[in-house]
Parts: structure tokens; C-alpha cells; sequence
């Protein structure tokens, strides 16, 4: 069982350069911008991996009544997957389940 240590803050986007606020009902994870994350967590939210690399969204699966993003990370090729945030941009994700 995967460790949740809940971690709510701002950043600025290595793949776009946007500043992204604090999720506020849950952790942020993404960028709402153009979906990419960064490869920071062993367990969520602990920051604690190597790796730094950034994730790059490359498909979105159905995940109970929701929908995960499915990540490949540029630097060390590991998936990652992570539910989409209500203020995802939906043409970014509908750009992204059109990859597969």
C-alpha cells in the first residue's frame, strides 16, 4: 500500500513555464495546462525520487468513474499514472487519448 502524504502547493510548469496554483481539494500533481508532471515521488507526495525527470502525459485510461493520465517519464522511461484534476484543460486531454 502506497504511502499518501498530501502536498498542496504552487509551481511553475517545466514543460510550459505556467505558474499553477494549489489544487485545494487534493494534491496537485499535473500541470492543468498541458498535463505534464515531473517525476518527484516514490509514494505520493513524498519527494524523495531521483529520477527529477519530467513526465510527459501519453495516454488517459477510465479509472473507476473518473479517468487517470498515463505518464512516461523522458528521463528513465518508468509509467506513472495519476486521476485528472477538475481544472484539467479538457483539449489537452482529449489531444492526449487521441495519441493511442
Amino acid at each position: 500500500m502506497k504511502k499518501f502524504n498530501e502536498l498542496d502547493e504552487s509551481f511553475v510548469c517545466e514543460n510550459c513555464k505556467k505558474e499553477v496554483p494549489p489544487l485545494v481539494y487534493s494534491s496537485r500533481d499535473h500541470c492543468p495546462y498541458c498535463l505534464y508532471s515531473k517525476h518527484v515521488d516514490i509514494n505520493p507526495g513524498d519527494r524523495n525520487n531521483p529520477c527529477k525527470g519530467l513526465l510527459k502525459p501519453i495516454e488517459i485510461e477510465k479509472y473507476k468513474d473518473s479517468y487517470k493520465i498515463v505518464y512516461k517519464c523522458e528521463k528513465c522511461n518508468e509509467i506513472h499514472k495519476n486521476i485528472i484534476a477538475k481544472d484539467d484543460d479538457m483539449n489537452e486531454i482529449i489531444k492526449v487519448s487521441k495519441i493511442n
